[in-house]
């Protein structure tokens, strides 16, 4: 690993003076920064990290004072060619050749495993996660921020009434959508919700003509679901929603029952106590008045039955931020329930998108969106002057349009609601989804114009401009930057570093031509592009995207 060497080889000197081991100084060394209005040094040491003492000064100026005496004692050599001090810090300077020629060495011979197996992840043991995510409903079209709810006894009741047998088969979501519109009209009508908590509750009781019903749904549903899941290159490995644990989800209720934890109301209503001084300041209901199931139940259910399956060590649920509470709740059944891995649960959050239209109309549905994206961006590729001819241009417009989306939706914190805008998400330039597919395309232009590079035959004396300089030192911080989205969960880490990594790029790739360039010089340069190329493209997959190579 390149910027791992170069840690390493930082870390042992550093702790001959400090005495300290090297394992313990690896973490507070990292990468600068590129700054697009100086050089800047390629390393640099946090001398705060090293100060235990709460009581020592931990003051701008102490830090300073204590950074230069550590950098008094450090000596340049093979590896560091200079040494410098900022603010807190202490900055490594590599040796300009070797910095060429290891980073490239590394991402060439790693390809797709460059900085995967770095010495950051080293302290994170192997782990088995199960993630929730997407959760859309059983017969209801993708809405683009498709908000779960029990809508089951509704459509029930809906289909018995609206629904159309050759309608389902030929268009099932469509026509269950429009079914679920209609009996939601009526749902005002006190006996309309009876019929629908009727339904409901024969389907917890097995009867055979609700079950079946509620089966063709959930199979049609899903038939749908798998086709758009694979416009946005997504594979399940399982489809089990909260629905489908109706079921254990009564277990569930016996066991609460058992364990002292269900108390009945006035209403008839099952619920659970959260509070701390156990005076229902805080509770969850668990069981309808009829003795039904209910959202949070089937969900305990589903944690208990996954946890019980695949035995992982966490389980993550992503959903939309309303649920924040029902998950807090959900997590403190389980331990209430006396299970210590709920400690291992956690709830990644989502914003919502505000402003997104298309033109049909104000209702937004996935497939409307990525339709959207695709016919906008054909568009744009049709009035392009730099447009090339292209192979499939519909299935490169559909690759270029959910880069578009995924850019813009994962820009900001995952949590951060953000307005929409189409015009926005799909400019050429600028940090969008679309210019890093551009510059992934030029890129790989470029190798298809001029060859690959043969790592054997680079000089990497060629490569001291400071454009090719950045372009390596910002190659140095993906394992940080992976590392950092591994922790935290949120890749606007990933998408902030390709963002700068694709600006650095077009900038080297303007200033340091290869063609009209000696042999020499051309093959070190088409070197660096092709490493800038292939971290880029890994970055991409990371979040989804597929790289497009022309456009």
């Amino acid at each position: 690993m390149a910027a791992c060497s170069f840690r390493r080889s930082i870390a042992s000197q550093l702790s001959k003076i400090l005495d300290l081991p090297p394992e313990n100084l690896i973490k507070s060394i990292s990468a600068v920064p590129v700054s697009k209005k100086r050089q800047v040094a390629d390393f640099q040491f946090s001398v705060d990290s090293i100060t235990e003492d709460r009581s020592s000064d931990h003051s701008a100026q102490a830090l300073q004072l204590r950074a230069q005496m550590l950098a008094e004692k450090l000596k340049r050599d093979a590896v560091v060619s200079e040494i410098s001090t900022g603010p807190g810090t202490v900055n490594f300077t590599i040796n300009r050749e070797l910095l060429a020629k290891t980073v490239l060495q590394q991402v060439l011979k790693d390809g797709s495993e460059y900085e995967i197996k770095s010495e950051l992840f080293s302290t994170v043991p192997r782990q088995k996660a199960v993630i929730e995510f997407s959760s859309p409903n059983i017969a209801k079209k993708f809405h683009i921020g498709h908000l779960r709810s029990t809508i089951i006894g509704l459509l029930g009741v809906g289909f018995q009434q609206f629904g159309d047998k050759e309608k389902l088969k030929s268009s099932p979501l469509q026509h269950l959508f429009e079914v679920y519109v209609q009996i939601n009209k009526a749902a005002e009508d006190e006996n309309t919700r009876k019929l629908a908590s009727d339904f409901f509750r024969k389907l917890e009781e097995h009867d055979e003509e609700t079950l079946s019903l509620w089966k063709q749904f959930r199979s049609f549903s899903i038939e749908e679901y798998i086709r758009i899941y694979k416009r946005l290159g997504v594979h399940f490995d399982e489809y089990s929603g909260e629905s489908f644990y109706q079921e254990k989800s009564q277990e569930v209720l016996k066991m609460l029952e058992e364990k002292g934890l269900l108390q009945k109301t006035m209403k008839g209503t099952g619920i659970v106590d959260l509070s701390e001084k156990r005076d229902l300041s805080s509770f969850s209901t668990v069981m309808r008045s009829d003795g039904t199931s209910l959202y949070i139940t089937r969900d305990l259910a589903a944690a208990i039955d996954r946890m019980n399956k695949h035995n992982c060590d966490s389980m993550i649920y992503v959903t939309d931020k309303s649920q924040s509470n029902h998950f807090q709740h959900l997590f403190q059944i389980l331990k209430l329930m006396g299970y210590d891995w709920a400690e291992r649960c956690q709830h990644v959050s989502f914003g919502l998108v505000q402003g997104m239209k298309t033109r049909r109309g104000e209702v937004i549905f996935l497939e409307d969106v990525l339709d959207e994206a695709r016919s906008r961006m054909l568009q744009n590729m049709a009035s392009a002057k730099t447009t090339k001819e292209i192979e499939n241009p519909a299935d490169t417009a559909e690759k270029i349009g959910l880069a578009a989306l995924i850019i813009q939706d994962f820009q900001g914190l995952l949590s951060s609601d953000y307005q929409f805008s189409w015009d926005r998400a799909l400019q050429s330039r600028g940090d969008t989804g679309v210019f890093l597919q551009y510059t992934h395309a030029r890129l790989h232009s470029l190798e298809q114009m001029h060859g690959n590079a043969e790592l054997t035959a680079v000089n990497v004396a060629c490569l001291q401009e400071p454009e090719a300089i950045s372009v390596l030192q910002h190659l140095l911080r993906y394992d940080e930057v992976l590392y950092r989205s591994s922790q935290d969960l949120q890749p606007k880490h990933i998408v902030s570093y390709l963002l700068t990594l694709s600006h650095l790029a077009a900038v080297a790739h303007k200033t340091l031509l290869v063609k009209g360039s000696t042999p020499e010089r051309a093959q070190a340069r088409l070197c660096l592009f092709q490493a800038a190329r292939l971290v880029l493209a890994n970055g991409m997959k990371l979040l989804g995207i597929t790289p497009v190579t022309q456009m």
